[in-house]
């Protein structure tokens, strides 16, 4: 059995991490996943929110927006719609959109085809700036 797991994190327009690493958490669908060295072959979808990943004591965050992840082989593949490290967060934008997103809801009612796009620009929003708060 290996000691590290081979982290793999791709959007639809870039290559975002690959990286040898101790420890995986995952936003998973259902719940919050863990993943160490060993861990048995899976495939789950991932929602809005924080990805972690520890090499040595260093802890890095991400905002990831949807997904899947797999896991073969010692290998975590991460396939999200947007991936967002701590450090290359713009704080301010995401907090304008935060207010976007809470204004345009104040108007809107539960049957507006909007309301369901605009809760989802609010999750969005509220991990950026969750996970820009947490340095790297």
């Amino acid at each position: 059995m290996a000691d590290k797991l081979k982290l793999e994190m791709v959007t639809p327009y870039k290559r975002v991490l690959s990286e040898e690493v101790d420890e995986i958490t995952a936003p998973g669908f259902v719940g919050e996943l863990g993943l160490l060295p060993g861990h048995t072959p899976l495939l789950t979808t991932l929602k809005v929110g924080e990805l972690t990943y520890k090499k040595g004591s260093e802890t890095y965050h991400i905002a990831v927006n949807w997904g899947y992840l797999e896991v073969e082989n010692e290998t975590v593949t991460v396939l999200v719609d947007t991936a967002e490290p701590a450090d290359e967060i713009d704080l301010a934008r995401a907090q304008a959109a935060l207010g976007r997103a809470e204004d345009a809801l104040k108007t809107l009612s539960h049957e507006d085809k909007k309301y369901m796009i605009m809760e989802s620009a609010l999750q969005r929003a509220m991990i950026r700036i969750q996970v820009a708060g947490k340095g790297h």
